[in-house]
């Protein structure tokens, strides 16, 4: 073989390797500029989400203070209507002693509102 055959072909082969380098590096440049962009859009997800998190977490929050705050009112109410059930009670039991007319051990406990009005209708049919 020709020596300058031989050089021409040596030449080709590092131009065809050094081609080669150049469009595999090109190539992975490329590869990571489209992992970058694809990794921007999964921050903006990631953040869009996490206000949406944050904000239905105030939501749940809120709510629950709403709740509590109710339940507060509620347990007030039932703390003030126990004490004015026992102040009626003690009122009945001091018009049964003050009552000529009835007899303080047929006298029976004072009768919720919900039972008079039953009774009260069953009189009227």
């Amino acid at each position: 073989m020709d020596t300058g055959l031989l050089i021409v072909l040596i030449v080709a082969a590092v131009v065809i390797v050094a081609l080669l380098v150049m469009a595999s590096r090109k190539a992975r440049t490329k590869r990571m500029e489209q992992q970058r962009v694809e990794a921007g859009e999964h921050r903006e997800e990631a953040r869009i989400r996490g206000a949406r998190a944050d904000r239905q977490q105030a939501e749940a929050e809120e709510r629950a203070a709403r709740a509590r705050a109710e339940l507060a009112g509620a347990e007030e109410q039932a703390t003030v209507a126990g004490r004015e059930r026992r102040a009626a009670e003690e009122r009945h039991e001091q018009a049964a002693q003050l009552d000529p007319d009835v007899d303080e051990n047929e006298a029976g406990p004072l009768p919720r509102a919900d039972q008079t009005q039953q009774g009260g209708d069953r009189e009227q049919r």
